[in-house]
């Protein structure tokens, strides 16, 4: 059995990180809330973008355009949005895992990596980081975003990869956040998604022509969904770490409550063991 002084020191070590788990939950939660509104307001619009782009396409026949077919390379770019810092639950090893999860080949994976500890965690398996943008995910915005955008596109136009991925945490409600793999270029539909095209008898015009029209509509589309992920990134990031913080602190007082009562318990034996050594002396003197 652990001694008095042993058992003291744990419990003001927990009571130590106890504060600090405290400390990091107060803070995720008020990122939380910012979070959690600017995501609610960005997910109508990434919504709303995907839908439309599916529905143009969807009415329109036998237009080639190299967004739209795969590219003769077998590489696959990758965006994978995780976090700069942990302690969020399994909120980045959740990303790893779907990529790794897919059957892609890991020597035909380009990863843009925007968080560092996806960028670690695949680097350490052997993929290749093709670009590491980080810094995006500590404030993102829409340039952050369209910047993005026109790097991988510039890949995909030059022939480096034949197809984009976009890997990321999508954000249902504080406690439900499940990671998503969605295929941006090119695009595919869904049995759902070309119902529609079958019922309607009116196809799509472009003005001036469906190229430079294309040309302009996909780099939005595909800017769209990264900023939108980006929020969502974001909010299921801070909700995570919110929730792996609070089951943080309620482990720690469970732990403090447990070496509390040994505490007291080695305590009353010290006590008792003291008296029945004083009554023992005091009947042996007598």
């Amino acid at each position: 059995m652990a001694s008095m002084k042993d058992i003291k020191r744990r419990r003001s070590s927990i009571q130590s990180t106890q504060q600090i788990t405290k400390a990091m939950k107060l803070v995720s939660t008020v990122k939380f809330q910012k979070a959690k509104g600017r995501a609610e307001q960005v997910h109508p619009y990434f919504e709303h973008m995907y839908r439309s782009i599916v529905s143009i396409l969807g009415r329109s026949d036998n237009i080639s355009h190299p967004y739209l077919t795969a590219g003769e390379s077998s590489r696959k770019a990758v965006v994978v949005m995780t976090a700069n810092r942990g302690l969020a639950g399994g909120y980045n090893s959740n990303i790893v895992k779907l990529l790794t999860s897919q059957g892609f080949t890991k020597e035909d994976v380009d990863v843009y990596a925007v968080g560092s500890k996806g960028k670690e965690a695949l680097a350490h398996r052997g993929y290749t980081i093709k670009a590491d943008e980080s810094e995006i995910m500590e404030a993102p915005n829409y340039n952050d975003a369209k910047a993005l955008c026109d790097k991988v596109l510039e890949s995909f136009s030059a022939g480096e990869v034949g197809e984009i991925y976009l890997v990321y945490t999508h954000f249902k409600n504080t406690v439900v956040h499940e990671p998503e793999l969605v295929k941006l270029l090119p695009v595919e539909f869904s049995d759902e998604e070309l119902e529609g095209k079958e019922e309607s008898k009116l196809l799509m015009n472009y003005e001036p022509n469906p190229e430079e029209a294309l040309n302009e509509i996909i780099p939005k589309y595909v800017t769209s969904l990264f900023y939108g992920a980006l929020v969502e990134a974001v909010a299921s990031e801070n909700a995570a770490r919110m929730q792996a913080m609070d089951n943080a602190t309620n482990n720690a007082e469970e732990m403090i409550e447990d070496l509390s009562l040994k505490y007291n318990r080695a305590r009353q034996g010290s006590i008792t063991q003291e008296l029945t050594e004083i009554i023992a002396g005091a009947e042996a003197i007598s």
